[in-house]
């Protein structure tokens, strides 16, 4: 097979070297992998029992239904429980587990592929949209066979070192999806689409695997299970690398894991400038579990929590109980260091149901953040209460998103005031003094951010929508990609005049978006006057070597020459200056 090269943009540095595995955006979870023939009977009736399973939980949710439910919702689950009872779902891929010898998940898989196929050919619209039913049925099966208790130590791990030299292709992956790659170890992704600072691309950072969007045709060009080289770094990926180019870049990733491991030795070093002057390096988390990570980076608090991703992958909202186990769990783990809340922030990109479509032109402008939580204030109510609970166990601090004016903060204000009246009545302890801010991602807040500074607690600069909404250009298109640059004299304004804001009121400010976590930028952000930058576990370890080589009184002197810049190119040289000269 010939080789070849395909350019994107890099998203998430490293290399990873593996196989290419073509990916729906539906069924993420699910892995090949290759059975023994004497494991082909037990997997059979592991699949036949996951169906029994999704079977019996259907009739038990139909059962359940109150009196006055919709008709819609029997007829529903009447549909999905047709469907298991279908020779094409309950019994063909029992075939395709007996002749490719391959696991449950996978004969599914590609059975629901074949399936949604003819629905496709089907030239009728309402039947043709049947298909997202098939789905729905598989992913509810799935789900059961990727958590079976009957499956072996065995097996598992075989699943896990297939995984870890498995490379995701897909057109586009959602943030609903990508969240799942957590409980996961696939060595890297890459896909057509999508832009630098896109929620998919974010969260690739989170998981510190290489990964390169914007690709354009990989899922066409690419094969099944070829062999390809994806270099995060320079956005590159190589299909069919010829001997010497592999062996090239298996030295590479060797070089890349031995920096890594070299950072590890600053771990426990405080971030502070040759001259004394101390960074706090915070660490922005999506689910409990990345505390795991957090700690091992050595980050000295949370300085952005995404709650949203809580609500995600789901048709029904977590209630209260459930949001305030997520929020104490990490409260307590992280010891009295700080935890900074966002509350939730859906919409744009970050959808609850992963099967839902928004209907507005343009989601990024439409009904967001706070806007949606004001919106539905019993939504907002819940979380304020859970947050505040949370509270009694930690050091949490709660932060509004996507504020754009003072009458959105204060009906925020009354609504968690009215949280704080009814745990009173309650008797339900919650720190009395806890601290609230606003996040300063729309031109308008950066713009009257002295209004908001007296208002608040803290300040938290949230650059991935404050360049999206000034320059805009929607961050998740990758045809406008190459315009999105957070070296604006515009963007760089707004920065400057939120500082300011912060430093007259004497209220803390972090920042908290992608340009937080990019080492190219450090010293120019901590030259501007920022002490308190939010990032990727994965990014710590650099920027804290930035910072520990940096000297403050010389940055103070450049940075300020360049702020009077107003072209973009001379700007971008002497931010490459201060990166390059310590």
């Amino acid at each position: 097979m010939s080789s070849f090269s395909i350019h994107g943009v890099g998203v998430s540095s490293g290399i990873a070297i593996g196989r290419a595995h073509l990916v729906s955006n539906a069924l993420l979870e699910v892995v090949h992998y290759q059975l023994t023939p004497q494991l082909i009977n037990e997997e059979i009736q592991r699949f036949t029992d996951a169906i029994k399973t999704v079977k019996h939980d259907l009739e038990v949710i139909r059962e359940q239904l109150p009196k006055n439910a919709p008709a819609e919702l029997d007829a529903f689950i009447s549909t999905h429980l047709a469907m298991l009872n279908d020779k094409s779902l309950s019994e063909a891929p029992k075939e395709i587990i007996r002749n490719e010898q391959c696991n449950a998940e996978w004969a599914i898989k590609q059975q629901m592929d074949d399936i949604v196929e003819q629905f496709d050919a089907i030239e009728d619209a309402y039947l043709r949209e049947r298909k997202h039913d098939v789905v729905q049925v598989v992913e509810r099966i799935i789900k059961v066979l990727l958590g079976h208790p009957s499956q072996s130590p065995n097996q598992t791990k075989d699943k896990q070192q297939q995984e870890s030299a498995t490379i995701l292709v897909a057109h586009d992956i959602s943030p609903a999806d990508a969240i799942q790659f957590k409980q996961h170890q696939f060595a890297a992704f890459i896909t057509d689409v999508g832009g630098i600072t896109s929620h998919t691309a974010i969260l690739a950072r989170s998981l510190n695997i290489p990964s390169i969007v914007a690709l354009q045709r990989a899922r066409d060009l690419i094969n099944d299970g070829e062999i390809i080289i994806v270099d995060g770094s320079v956005g590159v990926v190589i299909v069919n690398p010829s001997k010497e180019v592999l062996a090239e870049y298996e030295l590479k990733q060797d070089q890349w894991q031995l920096e890594q491991q070299k950072l590890q030795r600053i771990k426990s070093t405080k971030a502070v400038t040759i001259d004394g002057t101390g960074i706090e390096l915070h660490a922005n988390i999506e689910v409990p579990e990345d505390v795991i990570s957090v700690k091992a980076s050595g980050a000295t608090g949370i300085g952005l929590y995404r709650t949203e991703f809580l609500f995600m992958n789901r048709r029904e909202m977590p209630d209260e109980e459930e949001q305030f186990t997520a929020y104490k769990h990490v409260a307590e783990a992280m010891q009295g260091m700080p935890v900074t809340i966002r509350t939730l922030d859906l919409g744009a990109d970050k959808q609850m149901n992963p099967d839902s479509v928004s209907n507005c032109a343009n989601p990024a402008l439409g009904l967001r953040a706070v806007r949606f939580c004001l919106s539905e204030p019993h939504i907002f109510h819940t979380q304020f209460r859970a947050l505040l609970r949370a509270s009694h166990y930690g050091h949490i601090k709660i932060l509004i998103p996507m504020l754009s004016s003072l009458t959105e903060l204060r009906q925020s204000k009354i609504l968690l005031e009215r949280a704080k009246e009814s745990l009173r009545k309650e008797g339900a302890p919650f720190d009395e003094g806890i601290s609230i801010g606003g996040m300063i991602e729309v031109p308008a807040a950066a713009i009257n951010a002295d209004a908001f500074a007296k208002e608040l607690d803290f300040l938290s600069i949230g650059t991935n929508d404050l360049i999206q909404y000034t320059l805009a250009i929607d961050r998740t298109d990758d045809a406008v990609a190459h315009l999105y640059n957070p070296l604006h004299p515009a963007v760089l304004k707004l920065i400057q005049m939120t500082i300011h804001a912060a430093e007259k009121y004497n209220i803390g400010l972090s920042i908290c978006g992608e340009m937080a976590g990019d080492i190219k930028l450090t010293r120019l952000l901590i030259g501007m006057g920022m002490r308190q930058l939010s990032m990727h576990p994965s990014n710590i370890l650099s920027v804290k070597q930035q910072i520990l080589h940096s000297q403050m009184t010389r940055l103070n002197k450049q940075v300020k020459k360049l702020l009077h810049l107003s072209d973009i190119e001379k700007i971008e040289l002497q931010v490459m200056h201060l990166h390059t000269e310590f």
